[in-house]
């Protein structure tokens, strides 16, 4: 795997999830002006739990920046 390959990938995650988060946002705002309260709370809780999701990628993939990276092997002649 290449230096910073699984960082990326982590980034890419919460890409993903926090644009799921911004569609459950707005799902659940347009809910709200229509009076659906029960299907407004629902989609504000998924948008959390989608916020949360990206905030663990986001932590992982800082943790592996502070994560040295395994030391190469000395060339042998």
């Amino acid at each position: 795997m290449p230096d910073g390959a699984g960082r990326g990938a982590m980034l890419e995650e919460a890409m993903r999830e926090l644009e799921a988060a911004i569609h459950d946002a707005r799902v659940a705002f347009d809910c709200i002006g229509l009076g659906e309260i029960d299907r407004a709370h629902t989609s504000a809780v998924t948008a959390r739990i989608a916020i949360d999701a990206a905030m663990t990628a986001m932590q992982t993939a800082l943790a592996q920046t502070s994560t040295p990276a395994p030391s190469q092997p000395a060339a042998s002649d």
